[in-house]
C-alpha cells in the first residue's frame, strides 16, 4: 500500500515508521525542520518496544506532488484537522481512504465533511510519544495499537487491507465490532488523565495516589460515559472501572500530550477534549461539573498560548 501520514510528530512519526521499517511505501507530511531534519538525516525513533531509524525518508510539505495514494492516516492535533481535510484533497482518488487517529470523537465527522463521509473510516490510537527533537520521535509509555473500521460498522476489504499491513509492520491493530464504541472508550481515558493532569500539572502515578484527585478523575470518567450514553454510544457498564484499572497500570511517570503541551504554554486540544465535553452536555443537560471546571480554569491559559484576548 501507498500510505500517506499526514501530521508527523509522536503518532505519526511512530506508526509511520514503523509501516515504512516493514517495507511499505510511507509518504510522510511534515513541515518546517522536522521536515528538513527527516529528508537530511532520516527518522529516528527512539521506544520502549527496540529503537530504529528510516533512511531515506519520503516526505513533503506539498500534497499536490503526491498521487497514488491508498490510504492517509491523519495524525495532526485535534484543532488541525479541518485544516488537513482541505490540504488532503489534492491526494484524494475514488478509492483512496481516511483515517483519523486523533484524541477527540469529532474528528470523523469533519474529514466527512469536506472529504466525503465515503472517503472515511473512524479511527484511533494509542500511545504516549512525541517529538524528542526535529527528525526523532520518543515513545515512552503505552503498548502502540490501533484501531479502526468503516462508520457504520460493515466489514469492508478496504479496512481488512490496512488491518494486515499494520499487523505486517507488527503493530497491534484491530478492527472492533463497533468503532463508535471503541472512540469513545479512548476518549474517556484520555479527555479525564489529560484534564486532570493538565490542572495538577504531575504524572499520572502522583494523582491518581492521592484521595481528592484520584475522586475528581472517577468522576471526570463518569461524566464522560454519561455523555456518551446520552449520545447513544453503548459503551460497556464496566466502562469507568476498566478505564480506571488501566490507569492504574501505566508507569507512574506517564503524561498525556495536552497535559505536556499546557505544561510547556503552548496551545493545546482542551477545546477538543474537556470542552467537547461541557459542550456536549450542555446540549444533552447532562452535568459535567469536573469537566467544566477543568475547562474553564484553563481557557485562560489556552486562549493566551494562542494569541487570543477574550
Amino acid at each position: 500500500m501507498h500510505i500517506v501520514v499526514f501530521g508527523s510528530g509522536g503518532v505519526g512519526g511512530y506508526f509511520g515508521g514503523r509501516l515504512a521499517q516493514a517495507g511499505e511505501k510511507v509518504t510522510f507530511i511534515a513541515r518546517g525542520e522536522h521536515l528538513h531534519a527527516m529528508l537530511t538525516d532520516g527518522l529516528k525513533v527512539e521506544s520502549i518496544n527496540g529503537d530504529f531509524a528510516i533512511q531515506p525518508v519520503i516526505a513533503t510539505d506539498d500534497t499536490t506532488q503526491v498521487d497514488a495514494v491508498d490510504a492517509i492516516l491523519v495524525c495532526v492535533k485535534t484543532w488541525d484537522v479541518t485544516k488537513a481535510g482541505k490540504a488532503i484533497m489534492p491526494m484524494l482518488d475514488s478509492n483512496t481512504f481516511v483515517v483519523p487517529l486523533e484524541n477527540g470523537v469529532e474528528a470523523p465527522s469533519q474529514l466527512a465533511e469536506i472529504l466525503g463521509r465515503e472517503h472515511i473510516l473512524g479511527g484511533l490510537c494509542r500511545i504516549a510519544s512525541r517529538i524528542a527533537s526535529p527528525g526523532h520521535i520518543q515513545h515512552t509509555a503505552i503498548d502502540p495499537s490501533v484501531a479502526f473500521g468503516e462508520l457504520d460498522n460493515r466489514s469492508s476489504s478496504r479496512s481488512r487491507k490496512l488491518l494486515q499491513t499494520f499487523e505486517h509492520a507488527g503493530v497491534s491493530a484491530e478492527i472492533p465490532p463497533d468503532i463508535n464504541v471503541a472512540i469513545w472508550q479512548k476518549f474517556l481515558f484520555i479527555s479525564a488523565v489529560s484534564g486532570i493532569g493538565a490542572i495538577t500539572r504531575v504524572p499520572f502515578g502522583l494523582f491518581r495516589s492521592l484521595n481528592g484527585t484520584r475522586k475528581m478523575l472517577e468522576d471526570a470518567l463518569r461524566e464522560c460515559y454519561s455523555v456518551a450514553i446520552a449520545q447513544g454510544i453503548h459503551l460497556p457498564a464496566d466502562s469507568v472501572a476498566k478505564t480506571l484499572a488501566y490507569i492504574d497500570s501505566l508507569p507512574p511517570t506517564t503524561m498525556a500530550s495536552m497535559q505536556r503541551d499546557i505544561i510547556d504554554g503552548h496551545p493545546s486540544e482542551l477545546e477538543a477534549q474537556n470542552g467537547a465535553l461541557v459542550h456536549m452536555g450542555q446540549i444533552l443537560n447532562i452535568p459535567t461539573p469536573v469537566h467544566a471546571f477543568i475547562y474553564h480554569s484553563l481557557l485562560p491559559q489556552e486562549n493566551l498560548a494562542r494569541g487570543l484576548k477574550g
